[in-house]
């Protein structure tokens, strides 16, 4: 069945129809008007409760159809996905976050329901549509040392028994120095950041991917501490198919770009900077991973399960049951190609090309950028695609529950 995403117009957003989430939500639904100062952050497609999306044939949520026929939808019975499936449009960074896992989850929820609105663990993964960066998981030690050695107003601000534990190799010395950085006062945190514009308008040295992310981050969030994390968290540039898998407790933040994510069903966020919301620093410091690797080390790996069926469909694993993705990049030479549709069912998302998807004993879809179809797990294990001649590669992601052996 076909299904309408759900647009979140968030303030990080990119505008109008420079957001790709605007363009296939336009391509999704001929009904929507695109305003051209609107932010069009993200189109999600699931059945979470804050977003479901519309079965296209009755206007009804995802969630309630699910909910009508659990075994016919999903093949189980616990009437809900157990993934959501999104597109991101990135003008502005995302907030430096973790998100909790389930047991830590179930607690936030608990004790503050405003703030954790679901009691559920939320891993994710982002595939790069376009060009994407990102802040991913700590920087490796020595990395670290050496930035904060070569920026004074760092070492001010972290003050002298921290670049101690550096000079000394202390393997405690990251978290240290990122939990005085994080609980520094206000006023402390201003004149740092100032201090560092100011040294930046005033060198005379060549500029440096780090100083041009400062200046951009600086200018959006001002003196916001979360501008100090790009010291200590790796700054990743992913190209189109590359992906970063975050567990839980991993610091991160989106930057800049278009990406494919896929998450447990959760809107779990614990932020501690470059976000004008709430900031709940203290849970980040308790949960937060000082797993330092180099940013080679955070890009996740898809795997082909079915090499001679299937050459074209990447698969991306992660390690929880609740969600996986397959990449599915067809050439336009190729006439027919098989999809794999698994026990519990699937969404499946067109970013580009044209092909007719056939199910037997049901009708045609024509597919082309901007479809999304729910394939029930009653349709079967198979369904396949008739690409035509778009002068472009067919491409599609598909998500799932992850109930590969």
């Amino acid at each position: 069945m076909e299904i309408i995403g759900k647009v979140m117009c968030y303030d990080w957003g990119k505008l109008g129809q420079q957001s790709f989430v605007a363009q296939l939500a336009q391509a999704n639904n001929d009904q929507l008007e695109v305003k051209p100062d609107c932010p069009y952050a993200e189109l999600w497609m699931g059945d979470h409760v804050n977003g479901p999306a519309t079965v296209k044939r009755d206007g009804k949520g995802l969630d309630e159809t699910i909910r009508a026929d659990p075994v016919g939808m999903i093949g189980s019975a616990t009437g809900r996905l157990p993934f959501l499936l999104k597109v991101l449009s990135i003008r502005k960074a995302l907030s430096v976050q973790v998100h909790p896992d389930k047991v830590e989850a179930e607690k936030l929820h608990r004790q503050f329901p405003d703030i954790y609105k679901d009691p559920n663990h939320k891993p994710e993964l982002a595939i790069a549509l376009t060009d994407f960066q990102a802040l991913c998981g700590f920087r490796p030690y020595a990395e670290i040392g050496d930035l904060l050695q070569k920026s004074p107003e760092l070492q001010e601000l972290l003050g002298e028994n921290v670049l101690t534990k550096f000079a000394a190799t202390d393997e405690s010395a990251v978290k240290i120095a990122y939990e005085q950085l994080m609980h520094s006062g206000p006023d402390a945190v201003q004149r740092c950041i100032e201090r560092i514009a100011d040294r930046m308008r005033s060198s005379d040295t060549e500029p440096s991917e780090l100083g041009d992310l400062f200046q951009r981050l600086y200018a959006d969030f001002g003196c916001d501490v979360g501008v100090l994390s790009i010291y200590f968290l790796n700054y990743l540039r992913l190209k189109p198919g590359q992906a970063i898998y975050l567990a839980a407790n991993v610091p991160h933040a989106y930057l800049d770009g278009d990406c494919v994510e896929c998450m447990a069903c959760s809107d779990n966020v614990v932020r501690a900077g470059l976000t004008p919301k709430f900031k709940d620093v203290d849970t980040l410091l308790r949960l937060v991973a000082y797993d330092c690797r180099p940013g080679d080390a955070m890009l996740f790996q898809p795997t082909l399960l079915n090499l001679l069926e299937e050459p074209f469909t990447r698969t991306f694993l992660p390690p929880v049951p609740d969600f996986a993705v397959a990449e599915i990049s067809v050439p336009s030479r190729v006439g027919e190609y098989s999809v794999s549709n698994p026990a519990h069912g699937s969404i499946l998302l067109v970013v580009g090309g044209k092909a007719k998807l056939t199910i037997a004993g049901s009708d045609e879809i024509m597919l082309s950028m901007g479809k999304i179809v729910f394939l029930p797990s009653s349709v079967g294990r198979k369904v396949l695609l008739v690409l035509e001649e778009a002068g472009e590669p067919f491409l599609a992601f598909q998500a799932m529950a992850n109930d590969f052996e």
